[in-house]
Order: structure tokens, then sequence, then C-alpha cells
């Protein structure tokens, strides 16, 4: 009966003195801050930065349009002649 005591019942008294414990708060924490999403902060960062990506957009667009009217033969000659 000592070797079972030993072997099972010592580790599980501290595994729920120890670690469920610390793994429940953590748990819990973790999922909190999900449920709450986005701050106000992110919120106004990611808009900002869609809006930015918008613009880069825009551009890559403005200059594909300049590039296929200077020179046709841009795009395949920029892949190699390979389908994008």
């Amino acid at each position: 009966m000592s070797v079972v005591w030993i072997v099972f019942v010592v580790p599980a008294i501290l595994f729920v003195i120890f670690v469920a414990p610390i793994w429940l708060l953590l748990h819990y924490r973790s999922s909190r801050q999900l449920g709450a999403g986005l701050s106000e902060q992110q919120m106004t960062r990611l808009t900002a930065l869609v809006a930015q990506a918008d613009l880069l957009q825009q551009r890559v667009h403005t200059l594909e349009r300049l590039l296929d009217v200077e020179s046709p033969g841009w795009r395949e000659s920029a892949t190699g002649g390979r389908d994008e």
C-alpha cells in the first residue's frame, strides 16, 4: 500500500495543490480576455491599417495601369512567361 500511496496519491495531491489552481487561473484569465474582444485602441489601429491597405492597393492598381499603357508586355516579362 505504501508504494501505491507514493506513486499515485502524492503526485495527485501535489497536482491539486500547486498545478490545478495556476492552470485554472491562467485558463479563465485568457478566456476572459478573448471574450472581451478588441480594445478601443486596437480597433482604432485596425481601422487605420485597413485604410492604409486600401490606399496601397489603389496605388498598385494605378501603377499597373500606367505600366500597361507604357509597356504592354511588362506582365509577361515580370513573370518570365509563367501564369500568375
